[in-house]
């Protein structure tokens, strides 16, 4: 059976924040030798508050394929980021499904600036997290219970994972087929992408 994986978009959501990690489930395969013939062991859907089309960071429109409301049980949630989280770290109903999914899915992910939106539903007090090396100031301030790392590109803290900034995403997603998968199908899913992984989890930007 395929994992189900949701992935969060709202208005001005990053991207590669979303599509990085879309691409390494959809292009994942457990034979690669039949790469061409068989289906992904990951079933994405794209999560929205509404069935309205999501305008994201670069004008790029996206449809989302379920709204939270009526989406389907998921087994991994990946929260994103980008310019559109400022609006939304208030959002008491967004904040409140946050929580109720995080009792629910085996994995909770979040790329670049997604994880400010966790941290404010209260799911990363006294863990380990980081962020955009851009925000990582702020959610020190904003959010003194999380033990923030400055200097690592993935951070796991069991159920829960986080990354660097939008490019990051990537090895997020790959981490998360190799911990269910094997490091062979991930890497496999990796080189088909053309993506040098896997590589140190040191942070690659210099601030």
């Amino acid at each position: 059976m395929n994992t189900r994986v949701g992935i969060l978009i709202f208005e001005n959501v990053e991207v590669l924040d979303f599509c990085g990690p879309y691409e390494v489930f959809v292009t994942t395969r457990l034979d690669e030798a039949r790469r061409r013939e068989t289906e992904s062991p990951y079933r994405v859907s794209l999560l929205a508050a509404t069935a309205e089309p999501v305008t994201t960071s670069g004008g790029m429109r996206v449809l989302p394929t379920h709204t939270l409301a009526d989406a389907p049980p998921q087994e991994i949630l990946v929260v994103p980021g980008g310019w559109g989280v400022r609006a939304l770290l208030e959002d008491a109903q967004l904040l409140d499904w946050l929580r109720e999914q995080s009792t629910r899915v085996k994995t909770l992910a979040s790329v670049c600036t997604g994880s400010l939106l966790l941290a404010s539903a209260g799911l990363l007090d006294g863990r380990e997290a980081t962020t955009h090396w851009r925000s990582l100031a702020f959610m020190k301030e904003r959010f003194p219970d999380v033990r923030v790392h400055e200097d690592l590109h993935v951070v796991e803290d069991g159920s829960i994972i986080s990354s660097a900034g939008i490019s990051a995403g990537i090895d997020l997603a790959l981490k998360l087929v190799a911990r269910q998968h094997g490091d062979e199908v991930a890497l496999n899913a990796a080189r088909n992408m053309e993506y040098p992984w896997p590589s140190d989890n040191r942070r690659r930007v210099v601030f």
